[in-house]
């Protein structure tokens, strides 16, 4: 039996009803309708695809423009957030918690957050990253307790990422969330959902219909990827996590890291390799730390002080004055 579709719903039940609904609704939505711009696709030569499919894309940097008032709010909500020690909560499900969990997930390595401060939930699990789990996400059981299980309060910021707008198993934690006093916000590629309804902020990038309809893996997909980026990217920069535009934050675990940390450095300070190199050992391998006692001219102990005072503000720290947001 599929998924949504119940013996009740062949019945002539109450749920046929409820199911008739969700169907009709979903049909409105302009990310489940069929494109123009690709009819005939599967007639179409390998470079006609391919000159469609990025015709299509072109329009995605447009349509995230027009969130931008609404993604510079949670900038700041998220930035505020991690300052005062709360967190970043992303939950999404398919294509969307994916995205979700790589901004996620590449938060510690570029910014050396801690693994906690910025968390994503994902319908179905991590086991839902590779294989599909989709049915998970028709549960708002299911969203309401996954995200009471992260105990969200004031201090978080939770951010529901659905394409539809209308995941019941997203909704259903944001509301969740929100009813406990967590700040919520939404991003979708679809106006006027229950998601938008349950979030205090709603940045909505539409891309219109997919090149091939429903597909949100594809322009939604991108969409979303870009505005997440935008806000983690963001907060990172207000909580003065760069320095002008270099990842100072970077952790260095790797040989690719430890070279952009010395390039970083040399760059910020104006140096040559040698100094750069002896700097970051002198201090303990922390290129915030480093770049500290570079550029204010101090030793280890006052350069981990200052950052200690300005909350890991690299720039406030070398000025020796206290982060405001």
């Amino acid at each position: 039996m599929l998924p949504g579709i119940t013996l009740q719903e062949t019945a002539g039940s109450h749920t046929k009803n409820n199911n008739h609904d969700h169907a009709t609704l979903l049909q409105q939505l302009i990310t489940e309708s069929q494109n123009e711009a690709s009819q005939g696709f599967d007639t179409k030569s390998a470079l006609e695809i391919a000159r469609i499919i990025n015709h299509e894309d072109a329009r995605i940097a447009g349509a995230v423009k027009k969130a931008i008032p609404e993604i510079a709010e949670v900038i700041d909500l998220v930035a505020r957030s991690l300052r005062d020690g709360g967190r970043l909560i992303y939950i999404g499900a398919g294509s969307s918690g994916r995205i979700a969990a790589l901004d996620s997930s590449e938060c510690p390595p570029t910014y050396s957050t801690a693994p906690g401060q910025v968390q994503y939930i994902m319908a179905g699990g991590p086991k839902a990253l590779a294989s599909a789990v989709e049915v998970n996400e028709d549960s708002e059981e299911l969203g309401q307790r996954d995200i009471a299980r992260r105990r969200p309060t004031r201090k978080d910021v939770v951010i529901g990422v659905s394409a539809s707008g209308r995941t019941p198993y997203v909704v259903a934690a944001v509301a969740y969330a929100r009813a406990r006093g967590a700040k919520t916000a939404a991003v979708t590629c679809n106006h006027g959902t229950p998601l938008a309804d349950a979030a205090d902020i709603t940045m909505v990038a539409d891309v219109g219909p997919e090149v091939v309809a429903g597909s949100t893996r594809m322009k939604a997909a991108t969409a979303q990827k870009m505005m997440l980026n935008t806000i983690t990217t963001g907060a990172m920069a207000r909580l003065g996590y760069v320095y002008e535009n270099l990842m100072v934050n970077v952790h260095m675990q790797n040989s690719k890291l430890v070279e952009r940390g010395i390039r970083i450095l040399m760059c910020a300070c104006n140096i040559d390799r040698a100094t750069a190199v002896e700097t970051i050992k002198s201090a303990g391998r922390s290129v915030p730390v480093a770049l500290v006692m570079l550029k204010a001219r101090v030793d280890k102990p006052e350069a981990v002080r200052r950052l200690a005072k300005s909350d890991g503000n690299v720039r406030l720290a070398i000025e020796d004055t206290v982060l405001e947001l």
